[in-house]
């Protein structure tokens, strides 16, 4: 259950900054591509690197912004690192996204109770 469902206060939003530095991230389509495919399973570098027509410290420089966003995490076991998704980040451009949903319905909800108020009002 959620805060609120308990009675309790909605959770804090974010700090700025975090939900910036995610939306960074994920405004190159390389990086949206890593996300996509992070999403079936961990890889390793070589794995993700492969469809890509780049040199390995360009795409690791993909990688490096992923991970400084928070979207992504790394291990290193032996000489080989391993990528995995980190689906708490997502989820704050998630939550961001639908606070700004919710907010232009409501905004484009009273436009249209307003135009249907003066459609009423309009001399016949």
């Amino acid at each position: 259950m959620t805060p609120q469902a308990l009675g309790g206060a909605p959770p804090a939003p974010p700090n700025p900054a975090v939900v910036d530095g995610i939306f960074r991230a994920l405004s190159d389509p390389t990086r949206r591509s890593v996300v996509e495919r992070l999403t079936l399973r961990p890889a390793s570098v070589s794995e993700l690197a492969a469809p890509y027509d780049m040199a390995l410290p360009s795409f690791v420089a993909h990688l490096k912004v992923l991970e400084g966003s928070g979207l992504v995490r790394s291990r290193k076991a032996g000489r080989v690192r391993t990528y995995e998704l980190a689906s708490d980040q997502l989820r704050l451009a998630e939550d961001w996204l639908g606070r700004q949903r919710t907010l232009w319905e409501r905004r484009l909800d009273q436009l249209d109770s307003y135009l249907l108020k003066l459609k009423e009002e309009e001399p016949k």
